[in-house]
C-alpha cells in the first residue's frame, strides 16, 4: 500500500527529533493531523498533537520549546485565517533565534490564484519572519522541501515555513525522503589580526567596561576571568541576564528602558566599552566612547553604535585567544567605584521597596516579585509578559545559573508569557514553570488557560493585576501625555481559573503572598495566583534624561488639571521608589 505524503512528511519530522506539534485542526490540515494521530503519540515514540486555543499561542509555545531546548519545534495552522494567526509568534521565534518549523496548510492547489474562499499566500506572507519559506506544488517535491525547511531552521536558528495545500498532502508519496543531515554546530574562531587589535585597545585603556548579551551563553567563567584581568565591571542586556548575572562579583546590572543598577553609568564612564555577543537595540543607552564589539554574526557589527574594533567570532574562542595577549591591570579604582555605586543603587532604590512592605496595600509589585524569587525552585523556568512584568522579573528574579528566564524580548509582543509557559512545561515536564503574566497580557490570550487545563499541565501562572497597561502608561507620561485608554476592566482571573479546574487564589494582602505561592507550587496540577498590585507603580529607566523629566512633569500638570492634584500626588508617591538615587 502506498504511503500518504502527509505520513512521509511527519516521519521526516520524527527523524529530526520532533516530539509534538502545536496547532488547531482544520480541513486543509486534516491529512497532517491524521498522520500525527497514526504515530501513536510521544509516549509510543511518535508525535503528540497539542491542541491550543489560538494559533498565535501555538507559535509562541513552539518558540519557547525551541529556545529552551535548542532543538527543532513545530507549529501548524490551517489555510487562510488559521495560519495567519501564527505570524506574531513566528516573528517572536525568528527574532529570538529559535529553530521553529511552521506548517501552513493551503487551499486546494487548483484554486490558488482565483480568490478562493480563505485564500491567502502564506509562502509570501511569512517571508519577513522566516529564514526559509516555500510552497509545496507536487508530491515529488514535498520531501525535499521539508528537508530544506528542517535544515534551514536548525542551521540558521530561525523560522522555516512549509506551505502545503491540503489536496497535495493527501496524495501518495512518490519520492524518497532525504535523510536528516544531523550536525554539531561549528565554533567560529576570529581572525588573529582582529584579536590582536582588541588586545591592543584593552591594554591602552585605563577604564574598560564589558556589556554582555545572549551571545555569552556558555562563556560565563571566561567573561569573569576577562573582567578580573582587566578590572572591568560587567553590565548585561535582558537576554544576557540568564548567562551573566549569577556568580558574578563584577556585575553592575542592566541598562536600557528596563534596566537597574550602575550599568548605565558604568559603560558611559569607560574609556573602552566591549560589547560581547549583544545586539542591544537602544542606541540612546550606548555611550559615545571607544567601542569594541565581538559577535558571530558579522552583519550585527557596528549597526547599533560606531565600532572602533570589530571582531567576527564566537565569544568563547575569542576570549581564549585574547587572554594571553593582555597585560593584567593593577588599578581597581574604576571597577570598585562602579561596584560601590551599583551596591548603593540596588539597596537604596531597587531594594528599598521590597522591605517593610508586608502590610502595605495595594501590593508593591516589586515586593511580590522579590518574594517570588525567594520561593520559586532553584531550577525554575520563568516566562515574562512584555511590559511591567519584564521590569519586575529583570530586577528581582535571580537566574542562579540553573534557572531560565525568557520573554518576547526582541519582538516585544503582549500575551507571550502563558503560551511560552505551555511550550516550556511540555518540553520540561519535571521542572517548575512560572508564567509571570500581566492582566493585560493574560486577558489577550485568556483562552490558553483552557489549553493548560485540558492537558493538565502543572503550569504556575502568577498574575500581576494592576488593571492598567503600565508600560504604555509610562511611555505616555514620559512623552508628556496624560495617560489615556490604558485602563483594563477589573476581572477576577482567579475565579476564571477556578472554574477551569485550577488551584487559584486572589491575593490583596501582601502578608499572604508567600503562602499563596507555596500552596500553588505544591499543587500537582495547574495553579494561578492573582496579585492585586498598585496600579500607579511604574518603572523609570536607570538613567533619566532631562527631556524625560520634562515630559513626566508636563504630563503630571495635565493630570492635575484633568483629574485633580490627588491623582498626581498618589502617582508620585507610588513612583518615588523607582527614581534612581545617586
Amino acid at each position: 500500500m502506498a504511503k500518504e505524503l502527509a505520513t512521509q512528511l511527519i516521519e521526516q519530522l520524527q527523524a529530526a527529533g520532533v516530539q509534538r506539534i502545536y496547532g488547531i485542526v482544520g480541513d486543509s490540515l486534516n491529512p497532517i493531523v491524521d498522520a500525527v494521530r497514526k504515530t501513536g503519540g510521544a509516549a509510543k515514540g511518535g508525535i503528540d498533537w497539542i491542541h491550543v486555543r489560538h494559533e498565535e499561542a501555538a507559535a509562541f509555545a513552539a518558540a519557547a520549546e525551541a529556545q529552551l531546548t535548542g532543538r527543532l519545534a513545530v507549529c501548524a495552522g490551517s489555510c487562510g485565517p488559521g495560519n495567519l494567526h501564527l505570524i506574531n509568534g513566528l516573528y517572536d521565534a525568528n527574532r529570538s533565534g529559535a529553530p521553529v518549523l511552521a506548517i501552513a496548510s493551503h487551499i486546494p492547489s487548483k484554486q490558488i490564484g482565483s480568490s478562493f474562499f480563505q485564500e491567502t499566500h502564506p509562502d509570501r506572507l511569512f517571508n519577513e519572519c522566516s529564514v526559509y519559506s516555500e510552497l509545496v506544488s507536487t508530491a515529488e517535491q514535498a520531501p525535499r522541501v521539508m528537508h530544506s525547511a528542517i535544515q534551514h531552521a536548525v542551521a540558521l536558528r530561525g523560522v522555516a515555513v512549509v506551505t502545503l495545500p491540503g489536496d497535495i498532502a493527501g496524495l501518495d508519496a512518490t519520492a524518497e525522503a532525504p535523510l536528516p543531515a544531523t550536525f554539531v554546530p561549528a565554533t567560529l574562531t576570529p581572525a588573529a589580526e582582529s584579536v590582536r587589535e582588541l588586545a591592543a585597545a584593552i591594554n591602552a585603556s585605563d577604564k574598560v567596561a564589558i556589556f554582555a548579551g545572549a551571545g555569552v551563553q556558555g562563556a560565563h567563567d571566561q567573561v569573569i576571568a576577562l573582567a578580573e584581568a582587566i578590572k572591568a565591571p560587567i553590565g548585561h542586556s535582558l537576554r544576557g541576564k540568564d548567562f551573566m548575572q549569577y556568580d558574578n562579583p563584577y556585575d553592575i546590572g542592566m541598562t536600557g528602558l528596563l534596566g537597574y543598577g550602575a550599568a548605565a553609568e558604568g559603560i558611559e564612564d569607560a574609556d573602552l566599552l566591549i560589547l560581547l555577543g549583544t545586539d542591544f537595540p537602544y542606541d540612546q543607552f550606548l555611550p559615545e566612547t571607544r567601542t569594541a564589539q565581538v559577535d558571530r554574526a558579522a552583519q550585527k557589527l557596528g549597526r547599533r553604535t560606531d565600532v572602533d574594533v570589530a571582531v567576527h567570532g564566537d565569544v568563547l574562542p575569542t576570549l581564549a585567544a585574547l587572554m594571553p595577549l593582555l597585560t593584567p591591570k593593577k588599578s581597581r579604582r574604576f571597577l570598585d567605584a562602579m561596584l560601590k555605586k551599583h551596591d548603593r543603587l540596588m539597596n537604596k532604590a531597587v531594594g528599598a521597596y521590597t522591605r517593610r512592605v508586608e502590610k502595605t496595600e495595594p501590593i508593591h509589585p516589586e515586593y511580590a516579585a522579590s518574594v517570588l524569587d525567594q520561593v520559586a525552585a532553584k531550577d525554575a523556568i520563568f516566562t515574562a509578559d512584555t511590559g511591567m512584568c519584564n521590569v519586575w522579573t529583570a530586577r528581582y528574579i535571580n537566574p542562579l545559573g540553573t534557572r531560565r528566564l525568557i520573554g518576547s524580548y526582541l519582538h516585544g509582543s503582549m500575551a507571550n508569557a502563558l503560551p511560552h509557559a505551555i511550550g516550556a512545561q511540555l518540553a520540561f515536564p519535571g521542572r517548575q514553570v512560572v508564567s509571570v503574566s500581566g492582566d493585560g497580557g493574560l486577558s489577550m490570550l485568556l483562552g490558553e488557560l483552557i489549553t493548560v487545563a485540558a492537558h493538565r499541565l502543572p503550569v504556575n501562572v502568577v498574575v500581576f493585576n494592576n488593571s492598567t497597561l503600565g508600560m504604555v502608561k509610562l511611555e505616555m507620561l514620559v512623552d508628556g501625555l496624560p495617560d489615556f485608554g490604558v485602563d483594563v476592566p477589573d476581572a477576577n482571573y482567579a475565579a476564571v481559573a477556578r472554574a477551569l479546574g485550577f488551584h487559584a487564589v486572589r491575593v490583596t494582602d501582601p502578608s499572604r503572598i508567600e503562602a499563596a505561592y507555596r500552596e500553588a507550587f505544591a499543587h500537582p496540577g495547574p495553579s494561578l495566583v492573582e496579585l492585586i498590585t498598585d496600579p500607579k507603580a511604574l518603572s523609570l529607566p536607570p538613567k533619566i534624561k532631562g527631556a524625560q523629566v520634562l515630559g513626566f512633569a508636563t504630563a503630571m500638570s495635565k493630570v492635575v488639571l484633568n483629574r485633580g492634584a490627588g491623582e498626581a500626588v498618589s502617582m508620585a508617591r507610588s513612583n518615588l521608589r523607582n527614581i534612581p538615587r545617586r
